[in-house]
Order: C-alpha cells, then sequence, then structure tokens
C-alpha cells in the first residue's frame, strides 16, 4: 500500500471480514434454482464493449493519479458498479422491446470487473508515471544530469505497446497452474477480490439490486459535480499558478511550501476510500518535510550544498527530498517484502505439513463432501470443471519468453538478452510470492521487485553500457510480470465466489490486458501532447515517481558518490527509522497500532508536499462525520460517493487535454498576491 503501490482497502476493513464471511456462506442456496451459463456463454460482446468503455474511463483516472501523486486506490467497487449499471440498463431497453435473449448473470458481471481492473491495471504497471517516463530526457535534465544517448529513450507510441504487449502477458501463465493451490488447497483469503465477489453476489440478489440503483444514482450525483466542478475551475487557470488549484488557503508562506486545499474533488474522493491512517501518514509525512526539514536544509545552502545550483538539481536541495524520499520507500519496501515473503514460508511449511488434512478433489467432485459447506461443495465443482490446461500455461510462458528475449534488445539496446533471460527464470517464483503474499494480506508489491530488478540489473549493466536504461527497462518487465500475476489471482477467487468459471476469468484477463496494451500508451501519450510541462516539478502533472525511479538507477549506476552532503547519513537515518516503525506496528496490540503512521505513505509528501493529503484528509473528516452521523447509510453510500468525485475529475482530463491540444485557452487567470507584491502590480499598471 501506499505510494507508487496501488492502496488496496480490503486489508484495512479486516474487522468485517468474518461478517462478510457468513454472508457469503448461504449464497448459493439463494442462487440455487439458477443455472450457471458455460464459460463461453459468460463472455458476451455486451461485456466487452462495456469493458471497453470503462477501461478508457478507468484509465484516465489512473493515468492522472499516477502522475500527480502516485497514489492509486483500488477501483473494483467502481468498476464492478458501474458494469452492473450499464448492462442492466442496456438489458432493460432490450427487454422493453421484447429484443432481450440473454439475461444477465452476476458471472457476466464478473467477467466485467476483471476486464476493466486488467485493462487499467497497465497505466499502473506500465509504468507512465515511473520507471517508463523516467527513461525520457526531459526526466533525466529534471533529475539534474546531462544525460548521453544511451542515458534516455522519449516516448512513443510505438515502442511503448510493442514494450507492453511483449511483457504484460507472462504474468498471467505463470500462476495459471497455480491456481488449485492457491484458492482450493491453501484457500487463501484475497480480501480485495472476496469484497468483490460479495458486492457482485449483492447485486443480483433482489433486495442488493435494488440498493444498487440507489448506489449508482449517488455515483451519477457526483460524478456531475465533480466533472462540472472541474469544467468551473479550468475558466480560471489562463497561465501558470492561475486558478483555485493555486489558492492559498492556509496563507501565502504556508502556501510556499506546499501547504494549502487545492480544491481537487478527485483527491477529496480518495480520501474516502483510501483508511484513514494513509491520509494522516501523507499529512504527517509533509509536515515533517516542508514544515521542519526543507526550511532548516535550506539554510544550509552554501555549507551543504552549492548556493548558486538551480531548484531541479538533484547535487542540491533537490536530492534530499528525492533521496530521503526513495530512504523511506526502500525501507518501507524491504520490510514488507521480509514480513510477506516470512508469511509466505510460513503458511507454505503448514500447508504442506499438513496437506493430508485438507479436502481431497478427484476429478472435480468432493470426496471429504461432508467436511464442505454446500457453498464451497458447488464452487469448488464448478471452479476445477474448467480446466486451463497446464501445458498450455508453460508452452505459452517459453514461447512468449522466447519473443521477449529477441526483441526486447531491439526496443532498449542497453538491455542485453541474457539480463532478460535471468529475470524470466526468476520471474515464475516471484511472481508465486506476490500472488500468495497478497492471498495472505491483500498487499501486492509489485513495485518492491521492480525496484529489486533495478539495482540488480543497473549495476550489472554498469554506467558504461547504459546501466541506467538497462535497470528502468528491467524494472518494467519485472512490474508488469508480478503485478499480473496477482490481479489474476484475486480474479480467480472473486471467479470462485460467483461461480465464474476459471476459463472465463483467465480469457476475460487476457482480452483486458490486451486493451490496457493499447488504450494506456493512447491516454498518455494524449497528457503527453496535451500538457507540454508534464513530468517538470510546477507542472500540474508532475509525475514524482518517474524522477524517483530515475535516481534510484543512478544510485545504482553510479553509488552514493553523487549525493550531496550529509545526505546519505539521513538516508541510512529515514531507512532504519523505517524498518523501526513498521516493525512498531506489527508487533504493539492493534488497539495502538491504528494510530502508528506508515512510512510509505508519509514518504510520498516528502518530494510533493502536502497539498494532495489536506485533500485527502478533507475526504476523510467528510466520510468520519457521515459515519457518526449515519454509518449504516455511510457504508452503503460513502464507496459510490467517492467513486463519483473520482471518475467526474478524472474524466474531465480528457476534455481539459483535447482543448489543450486545439489550443483553446482559458479566458481568465484568478491569482493571488500579497499585499507588498499587489502594491507593486498596481503601481506599475498605474505608471504605464
Amino acid at each position: 500500500m501506499g505510494g507508487e503501490d496501488r492502496v488496496e482497502t480490503g486489508h484495512a476493513k479486516k474487522d468485517k471480514e468474518e461478517e462478510e464471511e457468513e454472508m457469503m456462506m448461504t449464497v448459493e442456496r439463494v442462487f440455487e434454482s439458477k443455472e450457471v451459463p458455460s464459460w463461453r456463454q459468460q463472455l458476451t460482446v455486451r461485456a466487452f464493449v462495456v469493458s471497453f468503455m470503462l477501461s478508457i474511463l478507468f484509465s484516465f483516472i489512473v493515468m492522472r493519479l499516477d502522475l500527480t501523486t502516485g497514489i492509486i486506490p483500488s477501483l473494483n467497487v467502481s468498476a464492478g458498479l458501474l458494469g452492473f449499471f450499464f448492462i442492466k440498463t442496456w438489458t432493460k431497453v432490450l427487454e422493453k422491446s421484447g429484443m432481450l435473449q440473454v439475461p444477465f448473470t452476476r458471472q457476466e458481471n464478473t467477467v466485467i470487473q476483471t476486464c476493466v481492473v486488467a485493462s487499467s491495471g497497465i497505466a499502473f504497471s506500465g509504468g507512465f508515471g515511473s520507471y517508463l517516463f523516467g527513461m525520457s530526457k526531459r526526466i533525466a535534465i529534471q533529475s539534474g544530469s546531462t544525460p548521453g544517448a544511451d542515458d534516455y529513450k522519449d516516448p512513443s507510441l510505438s515502442w511503448i505497446i510493442g514494450f507492453l504487449f511483449v511483457v504484460s502477458f507472462l504474468g498471467l501463465l505463470a500462476v495459471v497452474p497455480l491456481r488449485k493451490i492457491m484458492i482450493i488447497d491453501f484457500k487463501l483469503t484475497y480480501p480485495s477480490g472476496t469484497a468483490t465477489a460479495h458486492l457482485i453476489n449483492s447485486f443480483h440478489m433482489p433486495e442488493g439490486a435494488k440498493l444498487a440503483k440507489k448506489q449508482v444514482k449517488a455515483l451519477g450525483k457526483f460524478f456531475s459535480f465533480s466533472f462540472l466542478w472541474g469544467f468551473f475551475q479550468w475558466f480560471y487557470t489562463a497561465a501558470d499558478s492561475c486558478g483555485f488549484a493555486s489558492f492559498p488557503t492556509l496563507g501565502l508562506k504556508a502556501f510556499e511550501n506546499r501547504f494549502y486545499f487545492d480544491f481537487s474533488a478527485m483527491y477529496v474522493g480518495v480520501g474516502m476510500i483510501c483508511p484513514y491512517i494513509v491520509n494522516i501518514s501523507l499529512l504527517l509525512g509533509g509536515i515533517l518535510s516542508w514544515g521542519l526539514m526543507w526550511p532548516l536544509i535550506e539554510k544550509k545552502a552554501g555549507d551543504w550544498y552549492s548556493a548558486d545550483l538551480k531548484p531541479s538539481s538533484m547535487h542540491g536541495l533537490q536530492g534530499y527530498k528525492v533521496f530521503i524520499s526513495i530512504a523511506m520507500i526502500l525501507g518501507d519496501g524491504l520490510y514488507n517484502f521480509c514480513k510477506v515473503l516470512r508469511r509466505t514460508l510460513f503458511g507454505l511449511y503448514h500447508q504442506i505439513r499438513d496437506k493430508n488434512s485438507l479436502p481431497r478433489v478427484v476429478n472435480g467432485s468432493p470426496t471429504e463432501s461432508s467436511q464442505l459447506s454446500f457453498d464451497d461443495q458447488r464452487r469448488t465443482s464448478l471452479f476445477l470443471k474448467d480446466q486451463v490446461p497446464t501445458s498450455f500455461a508453460v508452452g505459452g510462458y517459453i514461447v512468449i519468453a522466447i519473443i521477449s528475449i529477441i526483441t526486447l534488445p531491439h526496443i532498449f539496446h542497453q538491455l542485453k538478452w541474457y539480463h532478460i533471460l535471468v529475470m524470466y527464470l526468476a520471474a515464475p517464483t516471484l511472481a508465486f510470492c506476490n500472488a500468495y503474499g497478497c492471498g495472505l494480506t491483500d498487499w501486492s508489491l509489485a513495485s518492491t521487485y521492480g525496484k529489486l530488478a533495478i539495482f540488480v540489473i543497473g549495476a550489472w549493466a554498469g554506467a558504461s553500457h547504459g546501466g541506467v536504461l538497462a535497470g528502468l527497462a528491467a524494472c518494467g518487465v519485472m512490474m508488469n510480470i508480478v503485478s499480473t500475476a496477482s490481479d489474476l489471482t484475486q480474479d480467480f477467487k472473486t471467479g470462485y465466489l460467483t461461480l465464474a468459471s476459471p476459463r472465463s476469468m483467465f480469457v476475460s484477463q487476457v482480452i483486458g490486458t490486451a486493451m490496457g496494451c493499447v488504450i494506456s500508451p493512447c491516454v498518455f501519450w494524449l497528457f503527453y501532447k496535451a500538457f507540454k510541462d508534464l513530468g517538470l516539478s510546477t507542472s500540474a502533472y508532475p509525475a514524482p515517481y518517474a524522477s524517483i525511479y530515475r535516481s534510484m538507477a543512478m544510485l545504482a549506476v553510479e553509488g552514493f558518490s553523487s549525493l550531496p552532503k550529509n545526505c546519505l547519513a539521513l538516508c541510512y537515518g529515514f531507512f532504519a527509522a523505517s524498518i523501526v516503525v513498521n516493525a512498531i506496528r506489527d508487533y504493539v496490540p492493534k488497539k495502538y497500532s491504528r494510530f502508528i503512521p506508515i512510512p510509505m505513505a508519509m514518504a510520498i509528501p516528502f518530494y510533493l508536499g502536502s497539498y494532495f493529503a489536506i485533500d485527502m484528509c478533507v475526504g476523510s473528516l467528510i466520510l468520519f462525520l457521515w459515519e457518526r452521523m449515519d454509518k449504516t447509510k455511510a457504508d452503503a453510500f460513502g464507496p459510490a460517493v467517492a467513486s463519483g468525485l473520482i471518475c467526474g475529475d478524472g474524466i474531465w482530463t480528457l476534455p481539459s487535454a483535447i482543448l489543450a491540444l486545439a489550443g483553446v485557452k482559458p479566458p481568465i487567470c484568478m491569482k493571488f498576491l500579497s499585499r507588498a507584491a499587489n502594491n507593486r502590480v498596481d503601481g506599475f499598471l498605474n505608471s504605464s
């Protein structure tokens, strides 16, 4: 969770898991009279038409989040809800005209949700706000270096789409042979997948359908508000630092240090979805860095670093911001990697030791049915019915790996065939670890495995052979494999609980991934062409993780000699502090640990500032007050309201980008000045 890792909200609601599990126990009795469609019948044309439309919407949302802060909440609930709404509307129109032939089932709903999440997931794992954009000359210069010809590669639609198609499918094939072990034998929880299945099942019950209609109405209302609010704000942004996003709500001095509310409906919505402790951690990180550390270090200009450096130089204040942030992220990532690995190995040991006590399944029929509930018997039988052949998965992995080993060096000549071979030999093990760990904790460590690849391959290639670019490309290969692997196993869990065929889940994931490999690069290209300052620290889209990932690659290649004075000592301190704080969170009682901040979340505002954290805390405050007044209604409609705010503001990015490409500029600049600056402006205007 946190930072460039996608924020999964399932693990933050452990207290509800048992209650949800009890509700799920009798679900299949309700649906017993309904025939389960075959895997081919679950894959309908209308499902993929709706999936394509929603994929575009969610790709814009994820891309905007990725290019602004890198914090991406789980959008599974939004995808399931909107998929239900669109197909229900479609079928209702056909039913009234007498043309409805195939009813809308929960299995088809699951196919839509899987396809949309797979497609929009490429906007995250594709690295458009991290490793991929970090390869560009713009980010290289922003990072304070003068890149050689081998040290950068500017974005281009052709190579980005080709790269994603080559690397995005391996993770799917890597975990297919393990699906029975993960879901049936080990009975892993996959909290987000379980919560999504619970939501979809409830939609298709009589009472659940009524509630879903009300939720969609609330989502639509706040979608409209958020979209229109974005449109209204656009009129006041004729130049840089104009408009509501530059409103010094807490005073001009606070504004200079990135403390202000920027009126972003999207981040208010994100704050309503993210756990309270995440939002508080972000705010505390901003206060510690921009409120205390950076003003103190800035006073050391001329002593710790040259006072004549550009603000973007990594040898000055910017270096402290980036590398201390990296130290916290790596400390948090290393701790959680070791924690999940320990739990994975410990869980595997117990599963193997106790395997004789597990219910055995032979030819799709439980032989120890007395130990299984009716729901589990039905789900297990159907889950094992449609096998994805292991030979197909293994053969496909080998074929795509060979194609990748041949193709990738032509895209990145700094990345050699033997680098790729080593990664592909290690990838299935790492994909399994990530998928298993995600099943236990709901925590995908895709970006952590990506950072590991940066340091290993970057150092291996070396500075003289384009190690920076080789490390970033290797990060992309590894992130895509382990991210899609955990996503697919989450979807298998959702399918298991909704009686969707594993084969239809796999096909839907493949089609969604293919959609994402085209849609996400096109969406990024629109941002890249429309916003000329994309990636700059002063931009509305600073892409903070692009600079951070590039700095990691430079660190892997050049070592610590490039850091400014005392920066390494501070990095060591914050790296150790991240590990200690995480350990304290894990070992104190839960009633205390929920008040201890998360280091990964604290690290993000070290680079960006606190403006978005204030937005998210406003979202938390709204949800908190709503829960105090009417908890039942807040639980039912909070995610829908938050999704509406996120979707409306996110989709406004499309028309704003089109207006920018067309050269249409806003008519008004609303800017805020101090009294002294205003007097000087008035004096200048009067004198002229």
